[in-house]
């Protein structure tokens, strides 16, 4: 099971490691294609037990509460992209010669001679705003696309379904780029690089690593962060396509093969004639919303690989124009009593917080839930002379509470000892009594949900239930 296609799956015992959104697609897709298909699972649980009975009623067999056994004559193992790489299986699988590809490998693995290019997006913060963004435009330009990946359609489903493509945006976390790693873009993008998933990689050099996978091979554009030097980096040591050119974007004035911001356009100087002396005018920043700086580079991101396909100047605006940003992503929720508030529970590490507190000038902040390992120095640190006041909550509060000693000791902080759901409309009662006129109470966690909420939209649901509440 080397690289390239492998066309006959005839009989191939293949194990699939874990169900949910990844495993059981991969499954159904191998069965049908004629592998023996094992599904290992760690948990036991109603949702589980669900999943394996639909598998079984197919022929394929499931082992749950059992992830760690490699299963008897294992030709290939294809891995949900959350399982970690220190599991045992893995381990067993690295000492029986047995290969290990994720959904995204997978996918890649099983596409048609015909198939369409990718334009691939990475980085700790942005990715499924750039990816959507990045459709958008396509669509605009006339293009059949979708955005996949962690996103969207499953990858699986746009490789292997009937209507052919002409292009795919998709999004790839670095999760999924560790396990994929024959996967070569027509032209990708690191949007940045911030601490994140450190408990899963291991390093910040291991995490950046499997980022920097997305580069190699491209065909035509390696799009980078001209302000965040490590994505320039990871350009630098990726082995390319010859002809592949390095496409930086900048919220200042851009250089030649560049994409940057001239008195509120947004311009390409990479891809025109001439680029030492022509611009050519892209979109307006009043076309991109939110227009929050983290967000006009989102939209740069996404221009740069469009063009770098060859879409039009018209499509990158009218792309944009046309693309709504989803829910909790620095979404205005209310405006009571001179205040506003805003969801972005979407803000689910230190980077995506630091973005967010950026775009307001005085904010209660609403903090906390599951750390993943995160340091806060640095985050209160920038944001410090923007807060009212802080409300914490969530299973590692005392982390952000111990930064706030250290960088804004004058800054009031109520720290909330609890952890069931109600905690919200706590959280934002105590905010509402910190903030005044012309502030924004803002719920930008930093932290992951999972301590009290199923998800980061739930907690985005409660902030703004609670919202309704205060103005009912």
């Amino acid at each position: 099971m080397g690289s390239g296609q492998v066309t006959d799956w005839q009989g191939k015992n293949v194990t699939v490691a874990g169900l949910g959104v990844s495993g059981v697609p991969a499954a159904r897709v191998l069965h049908g294609l004629g592998a023996h298909v094992t599904v290992v699972n760690d948990g036991d649980d109603d949702r589980a037990r669900a999943q394996a009975a639909e598998l079984e009623a197919l022929g394929v067999t499931v082992r749950l509460g059992d992830g760690a056994t490699l299963p008897e004559g294992t030709e290939l193992i294809v891995t949900a992209p959350g399982w970690q790489p220190d599991k045992p299986l893995f381990a067993a699988a690295e000492r029986a010669g047995v290969p290990v590809w994720g959904d995204v490998e997978l996918a890649w693995r099983l596409r048609g001679p015909d198939a369409a290019p990718w334009l691939a997006v990475t980085g700790t913060n942005g990715k499924t705003t750039t990816v959507q963004m990045l459709a958008s435009i396509l669509t605009a330009a006339g293009l059949r696309t979708a955005a996949v990946g962690n996103i969207g359609v499953s990858l699986l489903e746009a490789v292997l379904g009937d209507e052919p493509y002409d292009v795919l945006a998709v999004e790839l976390s670095s999760y999924q780029l560790h396990w994929a790693p024959s996967v070569r873009a027509h032209s990708a993008v690191v949007l940045n690089l911030a601490p994140d998933h450190l408990d899963w990689h291991g390093s910040m050099e291991a995490y950046a690593a499997d980022k920097g996978r997305v580069y190699e091979g491209n065909r035509v554009a390696c799009v980078y962060n001209a302000a965040d030097k490590a994505t320039e980096d990871l350009v630098r040591a990726a082995d390319v396509e010859e002809g592949c050119r390095a496409i930086g974007f900048t919220l200042g004035t851009p250089g030649p093969s560049q994409l940057g911001v001239v008195d509120g356009i947004l311009v390409d100087r990479a891809f025109v004639e001439n680029r030492q002396k022509n611009a050519q005018e892209l979109a307006e920043v009043s076309d991109v919303v939110p227009p929050a700086p983290h967000n006009i580079a989102n939209a740069l991101a996404a221009a740069a690989l469009a063009r770098a396909f060859g879409v039009p100047p018209q499509a990158v605006r009218d792309g944009l124009r046309a693309f709504t940003p989803d829910a909790h992503r620095i979404a205005h929720v209310a405006d009571v009593d001179g205040v506003a508030y805003v969801d972005d529970s979407k803000a689910t590490n230190t980077h995506a917080a630091q973005a967010s507190l950026a775009a307001y000038e005085s904010i209660v902040w609403i903090a906390g839930g599951l750390a993943k390992g995160a340091a806060f120095d640095e985050l209160v640190a920038s944001s410090a002379r923007r807060l009212r006041g802080v409300v914490l909550m969530g299973a590692d509060r005392a982390l952000i509470r111990e930064a706030l000693a250290r960088h804004a000791p004058e800054v009031p902080v109520v720290d909330l000892d609890r952890t069931d759901t109600g905690a919200m409309l706590q959280a934002v009662q105590e905010a509402k009594r910190l903030a005044g006129p012309g502030d924004t109470v803002l719920l930008a966690p930093a932290c992951a949900s999972m301590d009290m909420f199923a998800n980061y939209n739930r907690r985005g649901d409660a902030f703004a239930q609670a919202v309704r509440e205060l103005g009912a």
